[in-house]
């Protein structure tokens, strides 16, 4: 009975603890929005909204470092977290002209940094080779995890950067395509995480995940397209642009890769034998646990939007 009471109170200690990190983080998350959305001080679009892609790109890379190498995975421990900063922030700072499709050139700059994150990947393993190393492995890990943080995040400022006329300098379509990511993928993941622990009974990936379940997921997709649908149906009609397919398909395929972002960290966890990515965020655990479910939503809400 003991053993019982101590696991419930453990339980609720860590939802407790979640939940006042969520607000901590959305409360901040809001009033930078806020800030960036009304131009405070004169800023340009995503000045404000830039540290929140620069703190996370780089403290997922660090994660990454940590979890690899606790792993025997050498990586280099600059390079990742600099070269996922650096990609996901480069389409905030070139803004390319194009006179036919500004809207998908506006991803140009994030692939010239990640060549210059290869680049500089096979140049520190040239100046470090002594011989019997792994300085392939190093390399190619480091490209690989750089990438996979900093490119989806490119994808979310690029979303912000969305332009609505016919050249990448805008003008841009807003806030609402980055919010509709964010407020669609976070409301599956609670949708999820509830029902999973009322009435979840069947696991979806029990070795993987032992905590997600058939229901959890169905109810991440229902609370994903009725979000979708208050923000893109509700939000007004004066919206500069509209996602392909609207808001039913943008509420299904977003949330739906929600779920696969998530279980693509959970993956990676598992297979580098850690419980969290960190421990920055308290009972959120650390960056990755944070925006694990977007990295791969948004590279697909910005194709829906750029594309609508």
């Amino acid at each position: 009975m003991n053993t019982v009471s101590a696991s419930s109170s453990t339980s609720r200690s860590k939802l407790v603890s979640r939940l006042i990190a969520g607000i901590g983080v959305l409360a901040s998350f809001a009033a930078l929005a806020w800030a960036d959305a009304t131009g405070l001080g004169a800023a340009p679009p995503m000045a404000w909204l830039l540290p929140v892609v620069l703190v996370v790109a780089a403290g997922g890379g660090r994660e990454a470092v940590r979890l690899a190498n606790a792993a025997g995975i050498p990586l280099a421990p600059w390079l990742v977290p600099v070269g996922a900063a650096a990609i996901a922030a480069a389409p905030a700072f070139v803004r390319l002209p194009a006179e036919s499709a500004g809207r998908f050139a506006s991803l140009g700059p994030a692939a010239v940094a990640c060549m210059g994150v290869i680049a500089a990947a096979f140049a520190s393993g040239v100046a470090r080779y002594t011989g019997g190393g792994r300085e392939v492995v190093r390399a190619a890990g480091s490209i690989a995890a750089a990438a996979a943080i900093g490119l989806p995040l490119a994808f979310m400022v690029s979303l912000r950067l969305l332009p609505v006329g016919s050249t990448a300098t805008g003008p841009f379509a807003g806030l609402v395509p980055l919010i509709s990511l964010i407020a669609v993928v976070k409301a599956g993941d609670i949708a999820a995480y509830v029902a999973g622990s009322l009435v979840g009974r069947r696991r979806m990936a029990p070795l993987l995940s032992p905590g997600k379940t058939w229901e959890g997921a169905a109810a991440s997709v229902a609370a994903s397209v009725a979000m979708a649908w208050l923000v893109i149906e509700c939000g007004g009609d004066n919206l500069a642009a509209r996602p392909l397919g609207g808001w039913l398909v943008y509420g299904l395929l977003v949330g739906m890769a929600g779920m696969l972002g998530d279980l693509a960290e959970s993956l990676v966890k598992r297979d580098l034998a850690a419980k969290d990515s960190g421990s920055i965020l308290g009972g959120m655990g650390g960056f990755l646990d944070l925006a694990d479910s977007l990295l791969l939503a948004g590279p697909v809400a910005w194709l829906l939007w750029a594309a609508g």
